[in-house]
């Protein structure tokens, strides 16, 4: 019974029941509809996170980086598409550059922070650390050249923005497939990782709790995964068409939307197992989490979603981005190389991520709307 009634996240379960009534029943209040289901993606992402942890420990850090990444970036991916056939599209691409800062900053930050206030300072395999941040560095690009194009033109070459980020999308799927071949193939060592040990500042109180906690079966992890992407998808889905309730209510642009609130809501799952695993002293792990969420978001899932526009949308999505957008994605991508390329970590730098990340939501928070 104690267990039972310890505060826990899963608590916030009730909402979900409370989401399913006013989406149906209230349909004129979006917004309480709106905070519902925010409330209650946040305990379905632990629970994907749960899960996917336990299947990482059937692996190695490079392996477990990228299943906790993929679906953690489910809910990203899934309320993309439904705001996408929705007509969204500024959100849509707001969320996603939402994503990419969120993670090497908020996530990245938070990791840093929570596990250098126990274990000082930590270490990570600095040749995986490099590669990591040249993929992030082809993101920027990509987010760059559209929008340098797009200014160049003057807007007179619409079409061809479209067709310029198909073809942009096609060459960060092939390097997104040989990125993956290289991490977990041909260079898999460095992306392998170990289990970390605590730092003896701590007393010796704080061991990993990989010791005695045991992994669940297999069929009830992918279950579990399975399921919860499922609900996630579907509250997505009410999330999405109550966002302009929400907006109204609160006085947020579109922008602020996308890149704070859905994609804080969207990747919780990476969020809360990024920073565990940090505090377990799996730095590896974290930073895979982490920084290749962003990485697979850049890569991956923008392109997919820039093909996908031109078969469930009204319009094609491309990949011009707004000017604080794109200065965003690269002032962080800068910062995160620069502090992830001596291979160790401390609680300031992870200080510093959060600062440049607050710095960033409150220029979003006052971009005017459009």
């Amino acid at each position: 019974m104690r267990r039972i009634l310890r505060p826990s996240l899963d608590w916030l379960l009730i909402f979900l029941p409370a989401t399913i009534v006013y989406h149906f029943a209230f349909p004129d209040q979006g917004t309480l509809t709106f905070i519902f289901a925010c409330l209650t993606i946040i305990p379905l992402a632990g629970w994907m996170g749960k899960a996917t942890e336990n299947l990482a420990e059937r692996t190695n850090e490079g392996i477990g980086g990228l299943l906790n990444a993929t679906f953690g970036n489910a809910a990203e991916f899934i309320i993309a598409i439904v705001a996408l056939r929705n007509g969204l599209i500024d959100i849509v691409k707001a969320s996603l550059t939402g994503s990419i800062i969120g993670n090497i900053l908020l996530v990245l930050g938070a990791s840093f922070l929570v596990g250098g206030l126990r274990n000082r300072e930590q270490k990570f395999n600095l040749a995986g650390a490099r590669i990591r941040s040249t993929l992030l560095s082809l993101a920027a690009i990509a987010l760059i050249a559209p929008a340098a194009f797009h200014h160049t033109v003057d807007g007179m070459g619409t079409m061809n923005e479209v067709t310029l980020s198909v073809w942009i999308s096609v060459v960060l799927l092939v390097s997104y497939g040989l990125g993956l071949l290289f991490s977990l193939k041909t260079h898999r060592h460095l992306f392998s990782g170990s289990f970390g040990t605590v730092d003896e500042g701590d007393g010796g109180q704080a061991e990993d709790s990989n010791s005695t906690h045991e992994p669940w079966p297999l069929s009830r992890a992918v279950v579990v995964l399975l399921g919860v992407t499922a609900i996630v998808a579907w509250v997505s889905e009410i999330l999405v068409g109550s966002v302009e309730h929400a907006a109204d209510t609160f006085g947020m642009n579109h922008v602020f939307i996308g890149v704070i609130v859905v994609a804080i809501i969207g990747n919780a799952a990476e969020h809360s197992t990024a920073v565990l695993m940090a505090l377990k002293n799996r730095m590896d792990l974290s930073l895979g989490i982490a920084v290749g969420s962003s990485v697979q978001i850049a890569l991956f899932v923008a392109p997919v979603l820039v093909l996908l526009s031109h078969f469930v949308a009204p319009e094609p999505m491309d990949l011009i981005f707004t000017l604080p957008e794109v200065i965003a994605v690269g002032l962080a991508v800068a910062i995160t190389s620069q502090i992830a390329d001596d291979g160790e970590s401390n609680w300031l730098e992870g200080v510093l991520l959060l600062a440049v990340y607050t710095i960033l939501g409150i220029l979003f928070f006052f971009v005017p709307a459009t």
